[in-house]
């Protein structure tokens, strides 16, 4: 009697769960296979341009602010 519910459990909760499991951990390294659970490559590399962008426009206004300021950092 008792292992007949044992069976029943395993095989109506245990497996179902373990298969879930699989099939999410799966999914999530299908995404992206160098970061699981990560942000994608391709939106890491989108926001590294945006950003690459953003730096040289700042450096395009500090030129044009304060000439000197590249000197000053080196110092």
């Amino acid at each position: 009697m008792v292992e007949s519910i044992v069976a029943i459990v395993c095989l109506l909760v245990i497996l179902p769960g373990m298969l879930l499991w699989y099939l999410d951990r799966r999914r999530k390294s299908d995404a992206d296979p160098s970061s699981p659970g990560g942000p994608p490559l391709g939106d890491l590399s989108r926001h590294a341009a945006r950003m690459e962008q953003r730096i040289e426009a700042l450096e395009k206004l500090l030129d044009h602010e304060a000439p000197g300021w590249r000197k000053r950092d080196v110092e």
